[in-house]
């Protein structure tokens, strides 16, 4: 057996970033950009209002207020979307929109609410009493304030958030250039699996794993494509898992065990390369991983628990890489024991765990219910796996522990 860490740098050793691809805007969200997005234009476009309210001269309002009104002639209503028509001079003022281009001669913008109508209410024709100072520039968003023609705005590598999808558009980009989903093929193996629709009979349990690897995978950033069930033959496992060539990727789940119907392992070292198929952890230790005609492939145990864990460790990481991450793995911060824990000192384990902020500050940690691997309650109730390392057998409560954050995205910690 090799350890979790021999077997990460394996695995991912092997994987490269895939190709990029130009996707509509919205279709880029939660993708790895693959080039710098440029902006055509400044923005703001114009020097605009902040607010509604009147465009002045703010050396016109400077000994404006409550009691002390100053009047100016209004020259006309300038909404957003509109261009002004005239110039501000001494003694005048423009009403405007939030968003609607400064009028020349103006150099600030009061409020509405601090001002009282004059003449015409107000209106173009009339007068406004302005009641309150305004400093130059007050209320004006300046022209280029935010971006200046030219200027790149999103850099390769940025993950596309929904404010980069703003800015985008704000700079005339309708497409991203970025890094292509993983295509991610499942195959759950077993005579004993039944489809979801089926109540299970005699000896038969229902096909969970393909559902709960398809919604890891779409959560890691991949593409899931469920093939279906390879029944314990050679010649089934062998004609789905010859489908590898047509994905970035290949997870199977159960048959790499040392059962007499455990196929999965002698089929890849017949059609594929094996890197290694077994890693010191538990739950999980059979763990497979080669290649398929050059596709990457991972054998996942098949109690459900082990499953979920082996991808966390392994999968994931993996399908991060090739989508152009560059922050792989989940965050980690250590957290004290609520209670003692023994483990056999032969292997690393992962305990499906609750993690909590304690009021003094720092956090806790205990273990989330039965670790049985067949059993996803713990794994449902966790929000962590707690990491207890190879060589020590018994942790007493108050030690300091590593806990893998299952409830947080890479980067975040």
């Amino acid at each position: 057996m090799i350890t979790v860490e021999e077997a990460t740098e394996q695995v991912l050793s092997r994987i490269e970033p895939l190709p990029a691809e130009r996707v509509d805007l919205v279709d880029a969200l939660g993708r790895v950009l693959a080039e710098p997005v440029v902006s055509d234009i400044d923005v703001a476009p114009f020097d605009n209002s902040a607010m509604d309210g009147y465009a002045v001269r703010a050396a016109d309002v400077a000994g404006a207020g409550d009691d002390t009104p100053v009047t100016l002639e209004v020259l006309e209503h300038i909404p957003a979307g509109a261009w002004p028509g005239r110039t501000v001079g001494p003694g005048q003022a423009s009403r405007i929109m939030t968003g609607a281009p400064m009028p020349p001669g103006a150099d600030a913008v009061v409020m509405v609410e601090r001002i009282r109508p004059g003449e015409a209410a107000g209106g173009p024709g009339g007068t406004v009493l302005i009641c309150a100072p305004a400093a130059a520039r007050e209320n004006v968003r300046a022209r280029a304030e935010e971006v200046r023609e030219g200027e790149t705005v999103l850099l390769s590598g940025e993950t596309v958030g929904a404010a980069a999808i703003g800015l985008a558009a704000s700079v005339g980009h309708a497409e991203l250039v970025v890094r292509r989903r993983p295509r991610v093929a499942i195959v759950s193996t077993g005579d004993e699996l039944v489809d979801v629709t089926e109540k299970p009979g005699p000896g038969k349990i229902r096909n969970s794993n393909s559902y709960t690897l398809a919604a890891l995978v779409r959560l890691a950033g991949g593409e899931p494509h469920i093939l279906g069930v390879a029944r314990d033959t050679m010649d089934d496992t062998r004609a789905l898992l010859s489908r590898a060539s047509e994905f970035d990727l290949m997870v199977t789940t159960g048959g790499v065990s040392m059962g007499d119907f455990d196929v999965v392992k002698v089929v890849l070292e017949e059609i594929g390369e094996l890197d290694f198929w077994k890693v010191a952890m538990r739950p999980g230790a059979p763990q497979t991983f080669g290649t398929i005609d050059g596709t990457p492939f991972f054998g996942l145990p098949g109690n459900p628990t082990s499953t979920m864990v082996g991808f966390e460790m392994f999968v994931r990481p993996v399908i991060r890489k090739m989508a152009g991450f560059t922050s792989l793995v989940r965050p980690r911060v250590l957290a004290t024991l609520s209670h003692d824990v023994k483990k056999k000192p032969d292997r690393r384990y992962f305990l499906r765990s609750r993690i909590t902020r304690r009021p003094e500050g720092g956090y806790s940690v205990a273990i989330a219910g039965n670790q049985s691997s067949a059993l996803l309650t713990a794994m449902h109730r966790g929000n962590c796996l707690m990491s207890l390392p190879e060589g020590e057998s018994f942790f007493a409560a108050g030690t300091e522990v590593m806990c893998i954050r299952l409830d947080m995205e890479e980067g975040t910690a």
